[in-house]
């Protein structure tokens, strides 16, 4: 297994010192302003007809923009809905009536391909898959919300890059890829492009993928039934590996923040972003289990001169995560 706590040795960068020093949940606030600043949240599965994914969204935008009134964007990495039309139009109603930062950023998860379960009653009828729905079908709603083009893509944010991928198939395209996400080579070549465009302004580089590699972050290891999560990860992690101030996030496991494997470094940093709908967490027999009925968690992200602040946050409580505080100290040159 390629898990490595935050407490790994650090990695030997110049531009990026990628130790991580915990940092304390009662240190005073910063005095100095962010240069960037953003929350980072997945899972929040917005179903029309489910009322508890709407109040678990709104008090999560809530809290966020209680902490951070002046955030530069808000990621949401996944897992937006469960594919229907309807949980689209949910989504964006929630997201016109709540407050949150001017620019949001959405990438795909493989719920978003959920319709395809779903057939002309309403009812999930897994005999019929894929209901007479297609994958381009899937992927167009998603684009549609997210105004894009393409599931993948890349974003400067205050001088910081943000690079957006995504799956491109699901079952319909091959059988075998199950839940895991599908890269293209096209998409591999334009991450190796971003990558270096953002490597050459000496400042971290964030990277969103719904999916995790393998063996990585908490829950890893239970995500996928193969054990995969990413069809092409082996050619994924070769490239984020080339690139130490990468930060790379992703949701999908739903694991808990306060587990030791939420922030993991190897050659570059990963991040696991829990879930706001539910929670999940190690059963102690090797397994998983939910966590309670009301937890929900996300990110919250700072970048200074001299460090990249990530920060546990329990939604339903208002509170930060004593033990997902996280302190990259780093060294730019602007």
């Amino acid at each position: 297994m390629l898990r490595k706590t935050f407490l790994s040795a650090a990695l030997s960068l110049s531009l990026l010192a990628a130790a991580v020093i915990p940092t304390a949940v009662g240190a005073k606030p910063e005095k100095e302003k962010p240069l960037l600043a953003f929350p980072v949240i997945s899972d929040i599965h917005i179903q029309s007809w489910d009322p508890q994914s709407h109040q678990k969204f709104k008090a999560a935008l809530s809290d966020l923009h209680t902490l951070g009134p002046d955030a530069d964007a808000l990621v949401i990495n996944g897992d937006l809905t469960n594919g229907m039309p309807a949980d689209y139009a949910k989504l964006s109603e929630l997201m016109e009536q709540n407050p949150h930062p001017r620019k949001v950023f959405y990438t795909m998860g493989n719920h978003e391909y959920y319709k395809a379960w779903i057939d002309r009653n309403g009812s999930w009828n897994a005999d019929a898959f894929p209901n007479d729905e297609t994958e381009q079908a899937s992927i167009g709603r998603f684009l549609q919300l997210s105004g894009k083009k393409k599931v993948y893509g890349d974003q400067v944010v205050n001088g910081f890059r943000f690079i957006f991928l995504g799956s491109e198939q699901y079952r319909q395209s091959d059988p075998s890829n199950l839940e895991d996400a599908w890269l293209s080579e096209e998409q591999l070549e334009f991450l190796k492009a971003s990558l270096r465009k953002g490597a050459s302004s000496g400042k971290p580089v964030f990277v969103f993928l719904h999916q995790p590699l393998p063996g990585t972050v908490s829950g890893t290891s239970f995500c996928c039934v193969n054990n995969r999560a990413i069809v092409q990860h082996a050619e994924l992690r070769n490239i984020l590996s080339a690139y130490p101030q990468a930060i790379f996030f992703s949701g999908h496991t739903h694991w808990e923040l306060k587990l030791p494997g939420t922030l993991v470094q190897d050659k570059f940093t990963m991040v696991n972003s829990s879930s706001v709908i539910q929670p999940w967490t190690d059963n102690g027999n090797g397994g998983e289990m939910l966590t309670g009925p009301d937890e929900s968690e996300g990110l919250y992200v700072e970048v200074y001169k001299d460090k990249v602040s990530i920060k546990g946050r329990d939604f339903y409580r208002q509170r930060w995560i004593p033990e997902a505080q996280f302190t990259l100290p780093r060294s730019i040159e602007d």
